[in-house]
């Protein structure tokens, strides 16, 4: 290992950085998995049932899918500029701030509503949690060292899967018959993110008394219009990146509509459905950790496209299987898959990247795959009426296509990290009390 990795103690900005990652970054990092795992603890606990609940409110099925796609129309809208705005205000104020939409809505999606209504809170939810989601990643890519980035999303995931590793199966034992209890508990649980997130110890990344440099072009991020050798490496491992976010976006927006209404037609019970949920979750929270460590010192284009490949392989062959505890269990193995390709498309999506300009960087990504998920799960429900093996079959093909331009794309990028560490001011965004403890806690790792 080469760089400011490889000594045991080193200076940045007035950090001390101990293995090449500052203190203050791994800090963040472990403020940020609690606040990811409480806001997923809760919001997971939703998305079992509320296609059922939908339907039960007088919905049809593809109503439901509107439901569910409305959640990520809204960030398709949202995210990019979110991006943009925590670039130039700050990352947790944006984090913040997306937290407290997704508390308002929350709250009020409690109160008697129709469908049409689900369809705007839904969206509001969808707002609050894109500029969460962010505004987080760009604070680990602006904080963390290079060679420590995959082991530091790979703690974020972990963070959000935990928490997914719970809800589902509380939403799902629950039932859709209490479904305001289960608004409110992901309101409070949102709540106390906040708290979390204020307490924060942020190094501000923001050029002093100028917003970031606008980049060349069109307002994306440099590496799409850097005419530079580097710059041609790090363009291509984004279309890989965008490519990837298609496939993770696809595949999540139809298992949103999907997902639930196959396991129904297997006659799965309740508990069964929330099982299946919380067994995808819990091997993804222990593997991934791991996984972005493989990152920091392997290539991470193969750990990224086989990751996907098997997802891709497992979707597909998901309709054509009739034992519910068979798809239980295939769920579990696919969630090794996934939790193996995130962490390393994140380490290649920042490679190179200027911190200034992180938060557009995750936008375009968070976009991607946001819109991605709102096409399948809006399209879900309306091919699972036509036949159960169609949003199956149909996303699987389509994600072997993006894998394929994934690898083409990849093959002129840089796929190892090099030692280099964030850059930028380190005046703290904001009076915010230091964190408690000196180390991060261990999360376990969705």
């Amino acid at each position: 290992m080469t760089g400011p990795a490889a000594s045991g103690h080193d200076q940045h900005d007035g950090h001390a950085i101990v293995g090449g990652e500052p203190r203050s970054g791994s800090h963040v990092v472990a403020g940020l998995a609690v606040v990811v795992f409480l806001q997923w603890l809760g919001a997971s606990a939703v998305i079992p049932m509320l296609p059922v609940y939908v339907r039960r409110e007088g919905g049809s099925v593809a109503v439901a899918g509107v439901v569910m796609a409305s959640f990520f129309v809204a960030g398709v809208v949202t995210q990019y500029p979110a991006g943009r705005l925590a670039d130039r205000i700050g990352r947790r104020g944006v984090l913040v701030g997306g937290l407290a939409v997704y508390v308002v809505a929350s709250a009020a999606f409690a109160l008697p509503s129709g469908p049409g209504v689900a369809v705007v809170l839904r969206g509001l939810q969808g707002v609050g949690a894109g500029a969460a989601e962010v505004a987080s990643l760009a604070l680990v890519a602006a904080v963390v060292a290079e060679t420590h980035r995959g082991r530091a999303f790979g703690t974020i995931y972990a963070g959000a899967t935990a928490g997914m590793a719970v809800g589902p199966l509380v939403g799902s034992v629950l039932g859709a018959a209490h479904m305001a209890a289960i608004f409110i508990g992901t309101a409070a649980a949102s709540l106390v993110g906040i708290a979390v997130a204020l307490r924060l110890h942020v190094p501000d990344q923001r050029q002093p008394g100028a917003s970031p440099p606008a980049p060349a072009g069109h307002g994306v991020p440099p590496a799409v219009a850097s005419p530079s050798r580097a710059g041609r490496a790090r363009r291509a491992a984004l279309v890989g990146c965008l490519c990837a976010a298609g496939v993770f976006g696809l595949t999540s927006g139809m298992y949103d509509t999907c997902w639930t209404l196959l396991l129904d037609t297997r006659h799965a019970a309740g508990w069964q459905v929330g099982l299946s949920w919380t067994l995808f979750a819990v091997p993804f929270a222990v593997v991934t950790r791991p996984a972005g460590a493989l990152a920091d010192r392997r290539d991470r284009r193969p750990l990224a496209l086989g990751g996907l490949a098997i997802a891709v392989a497992l979707c597909a062959a998901y309709p054509f299987i009739p034992t519910v505890a068979v798809l239980v269990g295939l769920g579990a193995l696919e969630a090794t898959g996934v939790a193996s390709a995130m962490p390393a498309v994140q380490s290649l999506l920042t490679h190179g990247v200027d911190p200034h300009v992180s938060g557009r960087t995750q936008g375009l990504y968070a976009t991607t795959q946001t819109a991605s998920t709102a096409v399948a799960a809006a399209a879900g429900g309306v091919l699972f009426s036509i036949a159960r093996w169609a949003p199956f079959v149909t996303v699987a093909a389509a994600c072997a296509l993006l894998i394929v331009a994934a690898g083409l794309a990849w093959r002129r990028a840089e796929g190892r990290a090099s030692g280099t560490v964030p850059a930028g001011p380190a005046r703290p965004e904001g009076p915010a009390a230091p964190p408690a403890s000196p180390t991060p806690p261990v999360v376990p790792a969705h």
